[in-house]
């Protein structure tokens, strides 16, 4: 529930706020929607499952998680990666923001981000789901996870899906030194600037971004790159928790603790909110 507040009045707020109307903003609109979609991929069936004491997911169900939370979770990275790019021109270039970030190629941007996504999470899914499954049918995580799926698998096929993860790490690995470069060329230019004030701002747009990629990635690197020998069916079920749970419920909150403009907005937002449902439409007509 908290995620999906945050998340929502983050969208809200962006798209009805037209000063918010701008590239930063449009990224992290596209951000918020993907953290809606990631967690209600595998919360609202794990909850569900509690209230009814079942473990039972249907095999189009698994394979419709696989797929959407491969997706968001790809795309999400996307964004990020984009995000780091915004600031870069930003800081770095602030004569060409306008014309190297218009409209036009935002929006190119992220459609790459997403299609990506789409891309890469077809495949993965396609590509488990087509191995054969001979060591039961009991996957040992509270949502479908490709992991989890693969251990269930004995066929030679599992080399192929092996070599697709792979792919996708140097992927991850490229977008991954992407963002270094680019928060080098930042900090270089940063510590260039003659005035505080400018550093202090220049900082200050890119600690939630910052901490936001920290928390994602530092979460996710724990999920899959830890040794096996340390894997456990509880440790394994905490760590899924905090990839894929904590992130989107706090990126909302890292985003509007250190942003003026956006927590301007969420509090005029949510005011008006207020005035309309105590039946004072005058009074919301006065927030502006």
């Amino acid at each position: 529930l908290a995620a999906l507040l945050g998340n929502g009045l983050i969208s809200t707020a962006v798209a009805c706020d037209h000063r918010l109307h701008t590239p930063m903003y449009f990224f992290l609109l596209n951000l918020a929607l993907l953290d809606l979609g990631c967690i209600s991929t595998t919360l609202p069936k794990a909850m569900a499952n509690a209230l009814w004491n079942t473990r039972d997911i249907s095999y189009a169900g698994c394979a419709a998680q696989v797929f959407f939370f491969s997706f968001f979770f790809s795309a999400e990275y996307g964004i990020l990666t984009v995000m780091s790019y915004d600031r870069y021109v930003a800081i770095c270039k602030p004569l060409h923001y306008g014309t190297l970030l218009d409209s036009r190629a935002c929006a190119t941007i992220a459609a790459a981000a997403w299609s990506a996504g789409i891309l890469n999470s077809l495949l993965h899914t396609a590509n488990t789901f087509s191995l054969p499954l001979c060591q039961g049918n009991a996957v040992d995580q509270f949502f479908c996870e490709i992991p989890h799926i693969l251990k269930l698998s004995c066929s030679d096929a599992y080399l192929r899906e092996s070599r697709l993860i792979m792919a996708g790490a140097l992927v991850y690995l490229g977008c991954f030194v992407f963002i270094v470069v680019s928060y080098v060329q930042i900090f270089r230019a940063v510590l260039w600037m003659p005035s505080q004030q400018g550093r202090h701002k220049a900082f200050s747009t890119c600690t939630p971004h910052l901490a936001v990629l920290f928390l994602f990635l530092s979460t996710g690197m724990v999920a899959y790159l830890k040794p096996s020998s340390m894997s456990s069916p509880s440790l394994d079920l905490l760590v899924s928790f905090l990839y894929s749970v904590v992130p989107p419920t706090l990126n909302p909150v890292i985003y509007s603790m250190r942003n003026q403009e956006l927590k301007g907005s969420l509090r005029k937002l949510m005011a008006k909110c207020i005035l309309k449902a105590m039946n004072f439409p005058s009074l919301s007509a006065l927030v502006l």
